[in-house]
């Protein structure tokens, strides 16, 4: 308007004459409504374009999401019905044209979650498999020592549990009065071999004969070894006491008896266990058999050893599920040569195993 007026100023003082003036006057005014419409309409156009904008951004709804729980939608604030934490509007274009499957997520938000990506390469299914478990004795390596016969424990040579010893180191000392009549009647069947060496008679040699080895087995099941029952029939001297000797090295687990205890034939006096080589049970899902083989190593380690990782050999599957807890027992095999690792210990374990394109568990 401001400009219509300086143009009106600016031709007030012109007066027209005839018919042409007043053409010319038409055309000067046609000429400044123009120029006032040109420099005045695309402010105004822009203004109203802008109004209808946030006009039409103001009627659309506003939807309440949870930032913990993306799929909640809401058309008011409040609570979370999962986690009850406050409501956030939910930045419009952010889920347009996403699967129920996907989510979009600002800028900001990306860098906040340090969000990383891997190209995509072509190899072996690959899976970690966690376990946890527990170290136990190995039942091929466990041992026991029991009375062979009756008597009375008069010395017992490891007198503590954990003790350690050795293959062949004296175990017990014990009275046996039947260990006694044992020796005897080996004697008298030597004597009688003896005295029947002149005899015609092979009935009576062969009796006498099979009467020797008949003691000398009964003395083998008391226990007695084979130099021993040698050095009884070369002195012909008898013992009422028996020494019995460790079957293998290893450590003392169970003390069972004491000094002057009587016992009978089965009575267990000792449980020796050699530790050098132990056997853990761990527990897998069902689901996580498909990943799981006879040779696979696994990786373990204790809150015994902090930072310090073990490593076993799976032995053995379990046919069996446990009906209580869906697990099943995998059972391995480790080498225990610095005696760190102790039965009963806790332990977690990794098995890291790749799949070939048939499905089958590979190295």
């Amino acid at each position: 308007m401001n400009d219509n007026v300086t143009l009106g100023n600016k031709f007030k003082g012109i007066t027209p004459k005839g018919v042409s003036g007043w053409i010319g006057l038409i055309i000067v005014i046609i000429l400044a409504f123009s120029f006032g419409i040109m420099t005045s309409g695309g402010s105004d156009s822009s203004e109203v374009n802008s109004q209808k904008d946030s006009v039409e951004e103001s009627s659309t709804p506003t939807i309440w999401t949870c930032s913990m729980h993306p799929q909640i939608k809401l058309p008011k604030p409040g609570k979370c019905p999962i986690c009850l934490m406050d409501l956030i509007p939910l930045e419009t274009g952010t889920s347009e044209g996403l699967d129920p499957s996907q989510i979009r997520i600002s800028q900001s938000a990306k860098e906040l979650a340090q969000i990383q990506s891997t190209p995509v390469t072509r190899g072996f299914a690959e899976v970690e498999i966690r376990l946890v478990g527990k170290i136990a004795i190995d039942e091929r390596k466990l041992n026991y020592i029991t009375a062979w016969v009756p008597g009375r424990l008069d010395r017992l040579y490891a007198d503590y549990t954990g003790v350690n010893v050795n293959k062949g180191d004296h175990m017990v000392y014990m009275y046996s009065p039947e260990l006694l009549a044992a020796q005897e009647e080996l004697l008298q069947a030597i004597k009688a071999v003896d005295a029947l060496g002149n005899t015609k008679s092979s009935i009576l040699k062969g009796t006498a004969a099979q009467t020797v080895i008949a003691s000398k087995e009964k003395l083998r099941l008391f226990g007695l070894t084979n130099e021993q029952i040698k050095d009884i029939e070369t002195t012909g001297k008898t013992s009422d006491h028996l020494t019995i000797n460790a079957p293998i090295g290893g450590i003392v687990v169970h003390k069972n008896a004491k000094e002057g205890m009587y016992v009978k034939t089965g009575t267990q006096i000792y449980t020796i266990a050699d530790l050098t080589e132990l056997w853990i049970y761990f527990e897998a899902y069902e689901s996580d058999l498909p990943w799981l083989r006879y040779g696979q190593t696994v990786e373990f380690s204790s809150p015994s050893f902090p930072g310090e990782t073990f490593e076993a050999v799976i032995s053995f599957i379990d046919p069996v599920v446990d009906s209580k807890k869906r697990t099943i027992k995998i059972r391995a095999n480790v080498e225990n040569k610095k005696s760190l690792l102790k039965p009963d210990m806790f332990v977690s374990g990794i098995v890291k195993s790749k799949l070939n394109n048939n499905g089958k568990v590979i190295d």
